[in-house]
């Protein structure tokens, strides 16, 4: 049986001339009505060594509204409607669908397509730059999240670069954003999923 990909649902220090990364994340998400990227995303054991390799593309629209393709190794397609979550395995021709609200909480993709109150569902914390880049790091406040902690990194043109995830299993992913776009105008079309006649549905 393929290994399969684990998504993580979902998709930035203070120097004397920039802004803090929680104001640069903050800033981000309040003028940040849409975007869209190429991502790729590590899952490495808590040892280090990598689990899983994936790439592809995202797009979100606020609130609630997202889609996420990997191409490679397997075709996937994450949608979030606004109100359900779908996540479509294509070599599996499965479809599993959730409430949006249940499917997210404190995750990652409430990070980047929930609405702006980010601080009423994560303690935001700035660390020392690194790579670059500078740093931030969110803890979830909810405990009903598997993730322990998000790190987000922004370059010098305050875009959002990096994010590394920790889990409650030891797992460490990281999720590298390039040639990002802030507030293209996105067809509404994508952010609309319906199951394929032939898939088997699996949730609500």
């Amino acid at each position: 049986m393929k290994h399969k990909l684990l998504f993580l649902t979902l998709l930035v220090l203070p120097l004397a001339s920039h802004a803090a990364a929680t104001g640069k994340l903050k800033s981000f998400i309040a003028g940040t009505h849409s975007a869209q990227a190429n991502f790729t995303q590590e899952v490495l054991e808590k040892s280090g060594k990598r689990m899983q390799f994936a790439s592809g593309t995202m797009q979100f629209v606020r609130p609630g509204k997202f889609r996420w393709v990997y191409q490679k190794p397997y075709e996937q397609l994450i949608v979030g409607d606004g109100k359900k979550f779908w996540m479509y395995d294509i070599d599996l021709n499965q479809v599993t669908v959730k409430k949006l609200d249940a499917a997210l909480g404190s995750s990652p993709a409430a990070l980047l397509s929930g609405n702006n109150e980010i601080e009423r569902d994560f303690t935001l914390k700035d660390l020392e730059d690194r790579d670059g880049f500078e740093w931030l790091q969110a803890t979830p406040k909810s405990k009903e999240t598997t993730f322990e902690k998000i790190l987000m990194a922004f370059n010098g043109k305050s875009e959002l670069a990096v994010m590394e995830l920790y889990d409650a299993f030891g797992h460490h992913t990281v999720l590298r954003f390039t040639e990002l776009k802030n507030n293209p105008s996105l067809s509404a079309k994508l952010f609309h999923f319906v199951p394929p006649k032939d898939a088997d549905v699996l949730g609500e």
